[in-house]
């Protein structure tokens, strides 16, 4: 077993053995650290984006990849390009207060975090129907361009981060 040992302890007389962390017990820190930073990482990302949808800047810059998603496009047949921005951005702010909310209600967490599930794996399916997303003057794929390529990417990460939150939500919820 690995030890991190304080310099201090051979000035106060104490043994390393008295003041030793072991690798398991930072593990645990880093976890429980971690695990903080990424649910609230994820409550900042898309409470963020999400009020940002409100602006015609996000409106206008998110509809060429709604226009182009077979998923989505059909939402402008309904609602105008700042109205659909609206109602995701609304949507978006909800699902960040669900997952903020995990610790102390985990089933509110829990759905929150299973629909950041879907709507990452929606944005990420962007990859395959929009334009431009792989870059032409390096001979397309596998180079992405910057944008959309690399912004879409990023969204694995977040698919990534939404599974193990809904994964920590269910296995420590309680009946």
């Amino acid at each position: 077993m690995s030890t991190v040992h304080s310099t201090e302890s051979h000035q106060t007389g104490e043994t390393p053995r008295d003041i030793a962390l072991t690798t398991t017990q930072i593990g645990t820190i880093a976890d429980r650290i971690g695990a903080h930073a990424t649910r609230y990482g994820m409550v900042l990302v898309i409470g963020w984006i999400g009020a940002m949808k409100f602006t015609a800047y996000e409106a206008e810059g998110i509809s060429g990849l709604v226009q182009n998603s077979p998923l989505m496009s059909w939402m402008y047949n309904i609602l105008s390009v700042r109205g659909f921005a609206s109602g995701l951005g609304a949507a978006e702010l909800v699902i960040a207060g669900m997952i903020a909310a995990g610790p102390w209600f985990r089933r509110i967490g829990a759905v929150g975090a299973l629909l950041a599930v879907g709507m990452f794996a929606t944005t990420l399916s962007f990859m395959l129907s929009t334009p431009g997303v792989f870059e032409p003057s390096l001979g397309g794929f596998p180079a992405l361009s910057i944008a959309p390529g690399q912004f879409l990417l990023k969204d694995a990460v977040l698919l990534g981060a939404s599974i193990w939150l809904l994964g920590n939500s269910l296995k420590t919820h309680r009946n």
